[in-house]
């Protein structure tokens, strides 16, 4: 028998019930639009179980309630675009703030409990199962990136000062980034064909890709800048903005310590800048060298 609900109660369970039918259809829609039949089987579970949910908790609203349409669009567009993987670990971290509310109604729902062992244990479990190629490859990302980062700020940083030319630096070190791509892609493919790595050459591609393009990234301003100071402010921003975002990203999608992670890139990446801007200021007022 079902206790007494005060309508407090009834409007977060109506909530609870809405946030169920929501899942249900982003799940349900993401399942119908992946070519890979492994993660759309798993998918489709996980809303089967998601509707279960939507199921009990209406059994104590008797009413239906409307998904939530822009949240679905929302995290249909993200999955699609970032991998399943992150866009329903995205969504799972907002729904953390629901699971704690989940457990202020267990004096009165007992059966809350097993609602909230299927969110945290069942659901996390069939997320561990997606299969995504690009999150298999995180490490040649990560070197492709990294190291694109430390040695073009620097290498940018060190010109800056030396060359004082927004022309000659970003030449220089457009130069120097593709060359280092290539030569990064042919070292990751040596060093996983050594390890007996599955695919050499697409950890290579992964790692070349990652440097070729944060090194376009890094190099824009000094194309769209006319005075050197603010090309390389700029770029240190987006050089910041890159290690952000892909440390968010990595910190969702892998579950890792995105602060720490944030940190040591920063202070790495703009800890070789000041250096290298120190030598080239070094080079040009002691050495003699002009240009």
């Amino acid at each position: 028998m079902q206790k007494h609900l005060t309508p407090e109660t009834i409007l977060m369970i109506i909530k609870f019930q809405k946030s169920e039918l929501t899942e249900y259809h982003i799940y349900n829609l993401l399942a119908s639009h992946i070519k890979n039949h492994h993660n759309a089987r798993i998918l489709k579970k996980v809303a089967e179980d998601e509707k279960k949910h939507y199921e009990f908790w209406k059994s104590y609203t008797h009413s239906d309630v409307k998904p939530d349409r822009w949240k679905i669009i929302k995290y249909y567009i993200i999955s699609r675009l970032f991998g399943l993987t992150f866009g329903i670990k995205l969504m799972e971290r907002g729904e953390e703030q629901a699971q704690a509310s989940y457990k202020s109604l267990e004096p009165i729902i007992p059966e809350v409990k097993k609602i909230i062992k299927d969110e945290h244990a069942h659901e996390k479990e069939l997320y561990i199962l997606l299969e995504e190629e690009h999150l298999q490859y995180v490490g040649s990302v990560v070197l492709g990136l990294n190291d694109a980062l430390v040695e073009l700020t620097g290498t940018l940083a060190g010109l800056s000062f030396a060359l004082a030319n927004t022309r000659l630096i970003a030449l220089a070190g457009l130069v120097t980034g593709i060359a280092a791509a290539l030569s990064m892609a042919a070292s990751e493919y040596l060093s996983s064909k050594a390890e007996d790595a599955k695919d050499a050459l697409k950890s290579a591609i992964y790692t070349g890709i990652a440097y070729i393009i944060t090194v376009v990234l890094l190099i824009i301003p000094y194309f769209v800048a006319g005075h050197y100071p603010v090309a390389l402010g700029i770029t240190m921003v987006i050089a910041l903005l890159i290690i952000f975002f892909f440390n968010y990203y990595i910190a969702i999608a892998k579950d890792l310590n995105f602060k720490k992670r944030f940190s040591e890139m920063a202070i790495i990446s703009l800890g070789v800048a000041c250096i290298s801007f120190a030598i080239g200021f070094f080079i040009k007022k002691y050495m003699g060298i002009d240009v």
